[in-house]
């Protein structure tokens, strides 16, 4: 469900993007703005991660998208909201379901034949962020070197893919006791570029983004682990390549006025 609705609001995020295309051909180009702007903007995020401590003995790297809303000051300070699905992260350790395996490796599914299963590691996390943009450039006035900080709620787990649906082992509640769900808080920090363009297709950022998280099983029972209620929370960290689209909703010119004598 959560990776349909990551899914459902990119493609909104793109039909905006669409949209602004569209107005653009049909209007006339406008001047390069000579002054800041305040502005309020969704966006349409992707990158690729690395996980480091806990999460990098157990995942390998994974993808993430996403999307929020970001309002920028005509100081260049920035505050927003962010959602993000993380998905496709493969298991380093194959340990975690031994216990089910017959003495050849295999997991025998309810019509007694070697079962199909794909295990996946699968994130999301919401949060929100406070920024700054240092322009470069005398032309383009709300771009810049983007520097952004923030913090949230991360909750991560095992997603299994039965085939065939016929392995009552990790059927139902049984795959609680397998699927390692942990839950904690995080803080991530950004620094790359983002640029405000004259259209609404042409606005984009990208950099790279590092996040901390501390997290414990959320669960009452682990088969593997055995009572959680004791266990301490666990550092884990992301790396990541981050890119994203920008879709302007609203803006505010700093306007100047000059009187002559």
């Amino acid at each position: 469900m959560i990776k349909r609705i990551s899914i459902i609001l990119c493609l909104l995020c793109f039909v905006g993007l669409s949209y602004g295309q569209r107005r653009a051909v049909m209007t006339k180009p406008r001047q390069t703005p000579d002054s800041v702007t305040a502005m309020v903007w969704t966006c349409a995020n992707f990158s690729y991660q690395w996980p480091i401590g806990d999460l990098g003995t157990f995942y390998k790297g994974n993808f993430s998208i996403g999307t929020g809303f970001t309002y920028k000051t005509a100081t260049h300070w920035t505050f927003d909201v962010h959602f993000n699905y993380c998905f496709g992260a493969n298991l380093r350790d194959t340990t975690l379901l031994d216990n089910l395996k017959t003495s050849k490796g295999d997991i025998i599914d309810g019509n007694g034949l070697k079962a199909t299963l794909y295990l996946e590691g699968q994130y999301w996390h919401v949060g929100a962020g406070l920024g700054r943009i240092i322009p470069v450039s005398k032309t383009y006035l709300n771009s810049g070197i983007w520097i952004h900080a923030g913090l949230g709620y991360i909750r991560h787990k095992i997603h299994f893919t039965d085939v065939d649906n016929q392995v009552p082992q990790i059927g139902g509640d049984y795959r609680k006791g397998y699927d390692r769900r942990s839950s904690g808080f995080f803080l991530s920090q950004f620094i790359g570029y983002v640029h405000i363009g004259k259209s609404r297709v042409a606005s984009f950022y990208g950099g790279v983004e590092i996040m901390e998280m501390w997290t414990k099983p959320d669960r009452n029972y682990d088969f593997n682990l055995g009572p959680t209620k004791d266990l301490k929370n666990k550092f884990s960290g992301l790396i990541g390549l981050k890119i994203g689209w920008i879709v302007p909703l609203y803006t505010q010119k700093h306007q100047m006025t000059y009187y002559y004598n």
